[in-house]
């Protein structure tokens, strides 16, 4: 078998295409492969609707970075065709080996897709020997065009949350479909416009924001504004994690009140912080001494309130779940610790929201897990801008098929 058999099978050429010529430069490290096409091929092209043959009017030069051979960088190089149709247009027909990125074949940005997913961009940039320009713009445009052939008509249960990009306090708000749990739509900013640009979004996709019937946030009250000028439908669950970080904060401030006057809390916060089933033996029994302090007397109603209210989501019906809410709200608001206080009656004002978790079952910790995949990724690459940083998070969260760009890459 010769040289030029060899390379048509392992990179797939076929007819009219054939590998014409391979040459080595050991020197370099690079292998350059010449591939023509069969004198007087024709090639099929659409117009109207209709498919007809074309024979090539002219050919312009092409090359294309592809998958290394061994440690030789490997380019390929072409006539491309291009054919005139009745019209008197002329059209230039690529190969089928020709990426959506001009200058790379479908394997190489096959391989950039999946490279991205597991290390820092500039990581993959240093190992393929290409600018981070052009690596962004690989996965920009496979994002981009991917998410353009979504179908988001099923979508009925969303989760939304904002998470930061940058220091400055810059944020954007994810949105992700609970039932496929997957980052749909990414907004800039965490304000009631970000819910109205998700609405827009989901009906270019053939989404209908009527058709949202539940929707999982926070308190936030530009999120509930949001949902209801724009989600009509929707009803809101408040993310009982966001409610716990709430009541976590409010137990933290009683024992920051409490440190004033027993020096052995200094220290103390992320084992108050802790749920009992999270601490370590050594930490069990550093708050078991301190149990038997009665100076530690508020903390621990402070914590007894947080844990009760953690129990509320093991309620069987909707009415147990509603009459030990009642019960919880009166144990708080009577518990004579100012910021219990406070935080039951946040509780209160978002009191049919809170319930709504009993009919719904839905929560952010999808969200949650995605966020701290996308906040791992952000750390390792020094920081995004929102362009880049939107790419990524629908690289790593957004389970997009690349395969409708490229039978090179797998279905996510």
């Amino acid at each position: 078998m010769d040289m030029q058999t060899i390379f048509n099978e392992a990179l797939g050429i076929v007819k009219p295409w054939y590998v014409a010529d391979v040459n080595f430069d050991t020197k370099t490290k690079r292998l350059d492969i010449q591939i023509d096409f069969i004198k007087g091929s024709v090639f099929p092209f659409e117009q109207d609707g209709k498919i007809n043959d074309y024979k090539a009017y002219d050919t312009v030069k092409k090359e294309w970075r592809h998958l290394n051979f061994f440690e030789h960088e490997c380019y390929l190089h072409a006539r491309v065709p291009r054919i005139k149709t009745p019209d008197d247009n002329v059209h230039l027909i690529m190969p089928p080996w020709d990426g959506q990125q001009n200058g790379f074949t479908l394997l190489f940005e096959a391989l950039i897709l999946q490279l991205a997913k597991g290390m820092p961009v500039h990581q993959v940039c240093k190992l393929v020997k290409i600018s981070d320009h052009k690596v962004w713009s690989i996965l920009d445009k496979y994002t981009e065009k991917t998410r353009d052939l979504n179908d988001y008509s099923k979508v009925t249960k969303v989760g939304m949350d904002e998470t930061s990009i940058a220091k400055g306090h810059e944020y954007v708000t994810l949105f992700v479909d609970l039932e496929k749990k997957k980052t749909i739509f990414v907004a800039a900013g965490k304000d009631s416009a970000t819910v109205k640009a998700f609405a827009s979004d989901l009906a270019q996709h053939n989404g209908d924001a009527n058709k949202v019937t539940d929707v999982s946030c926070d308190m936030s009250p530009a999120f509930i504004k949001g949902v209801k000028n724009n989600l009509p439908e929707a009803k809101i669950t408040f993310d009982k994690f966001h409610i716990l970080k709430i009541i976590n904060e409010a137990v933290d401030a009683v024992r920051r009140m409490e440190v004033k006057e027993n020096l052995l809390l200094k220290g103390t916060r992320y084992l108050f912080l802790k749920n009992e089933k999270n601490l370590t033996e050594s930490e069990r029994n550093t708050k078991d001494k301190l149990k038997l302090s009665k100076l530690n007397e508020k903390l621990f109603r402070a914590l007894g309130l947080r844990e009760t209210f953690q129990q509320l989501y093991t309620a069987q019906t909707e009415a147990d779940f509603e009459k030990l809410l009642k019960k919880w709200y009166f144990w708080a608001t009577h518990s004579r610790l100012e910021p219990m206080i406070k935080t039951a009656k946040t509780v209160k004002s978002h009191w049919d929201g809170i319930l709504q978790w009993k009919v719904s079952q839905i929560n952010n910790g999808i969200l949650e897990g995605l966020n701290s995949v996308v906040q791992a990724a952000k750390r390792k690459a020094r920081g995004y801008k929102f362009k880049h940083f939107k790419t990524i998070v629908y690289l790593i969260t957004g389970g997009l098929d690349f395969s409708k760009l490229n039978l090179a890459c797998l279905p996510t």
